[in-house]
């Protein structure tokens, strides 16, 4: 039997991506918090008693011991002292732990698939090099060839059927999810996931990119965390840190307040959208779902859900917007569902309210 994942107020303080999904399916690793959970406790482990915890919890020992022995008070008390998602920050800044702990999760006991000598692999000093699989785990169809994976920080794990094009520089810690693309030149510097699904080149540093989304050509991508089924055109870049290396603030809609998120905080967008050629984003910018980001200069710090550009915004046409995530669908095989139409009427009715 497995924990009982529900959301709760904290959901509000994970905008926007609340918006399209439990807190439980939120990236954070190679897993969402879902899965991680789900590993730990698979449903065929029968001496679990039902036990419910909020879904921004991260697994941990003394949380798991505690709901083995099914005890409430322990539960309880690990519940309190258990680390949290707390804010979309918390994403990015919890990344590098959870990759490693997610990596023992699922390479545990397991073999990689062979890693081509055509690549150079650069290892912890402080293991033997003969145990390459501990580091840099490749899963079956992974291709790789002549590329630098530098896992002496962190591991390094590349998903099912995904592909590293050549000449691709990486540190660890790095996760590539199943049948994602890095293409030619990628630079990567970790803690950075690449969810399942996507298309991704230019230099990213410290992001997460949650599934089926594309930053398929240069620029840079810092600090940030990126929805599902988002499009990053050609040249877009982030800014991660102020003029005057101040402190980063982020703008949250429902709770009508800003958060401080310290020195180094990029860009935060949620599903279904896209950015023009060449979109800079201005440093701790926060974008709702389905906006179409096009304009001169550096964006605004906020961007309503359902926005059109940002020089003179108008609101995105409703059909209009699932006429074209339709058609981004469909570029990976993909159909709009009726479920996503009409949760996207509800935040799009929620947004004219606000």
């Amino acid at each position: 039997m497995q924990p009982t994942l529900t959301d709760g107020p904290f959901a509000e303080d994970l905008f926007p991506f609340c918006l399209t999904r439990s807190v439980a399916d939120i990236l954070c690793g190679i897993l969402s918090i879902r899965q991680k959970w789900e590993r730990i406790f698979p449903d065929s482990d029968t001496k679990i008693s039902a036990v419910e915890i909020p879904a921004n919890l991260l697994p941990e020992d003394q949380l798991i011991r505690a709901i083995r022995l099914g005890k409430e008070h322990e539960i309880q008390e690990a519940i309190s002292l258990a680390t949290k998602l707390q804010n979309p920050a918390d994403i990015v800044m919890l990344n590098g732990r959870e990759i490693r702990s997610d990596f023992q999760l699922i390479c545990m006991g397991r073999k990689s698939e062979p890693i081509p000598p055509s690549n150079r692999i650069i290892l912890s000093k402080s293991k033997d090099s003969s145990k390459s699989a501990e580091q840099v785990f490749l899963e079956a169809g992974a291709v790789v060839e002549h590329c630098i994976l530098n896992a002496s920080e962190g591991p390094i794990y590349i998903g099912k059927d995904a592909m590293i094009m050549e000449g691709s520089l990486i540190r660890g810690p790095f996760a590539l999810g199943e049948a994602s693309v890095l293409k030619m030149g990628t630079r990567i510097y970790g803690a950075t996931t690449i969810g399942p699904g996507c298309t991704v080149g230019g230099e990213i540093k410290n992001s997460v990119i949650f599934g089926y989304s594309n930053k398929a050509h240069e620029g840079y991508l810092g600090d940030s965390v990126i929805g599902e089924w988002c499009n990053l055109g050609a040249g877009t870049s982030n800014s991660n840190v102020r003029n005057n290396a101040g402190i980063v603030k982020l703008w949250n809609p429902l709770k009508n307040k800003y958060t401080f998120e310290g020195l180094k905080c990029g860009l935060f967008m949620g599903d279904y959208c896209q950015s023009a050629i060449n979109t800079a984003f201005n440093t701790g910018t926060v974008v709702g779902v389905c906006v179409n980001v096009f304009g001169k200069g550096l964006t605004p710090s906020y961007l309503s859900s359902f926005s059109w550009g940002f020089d003179l915004p108008e609101v995105y046409n409703f059909e209009k917007a699932i006429q074209h995530i339709g058609q981004w669908k469909k570029l990976k095989n993909k159909l709009v569902s009726a479920s996503e139409i009409n949760l996207l009427r509800a935040i799009y009715d929620q947004q004219k309210n606000m």
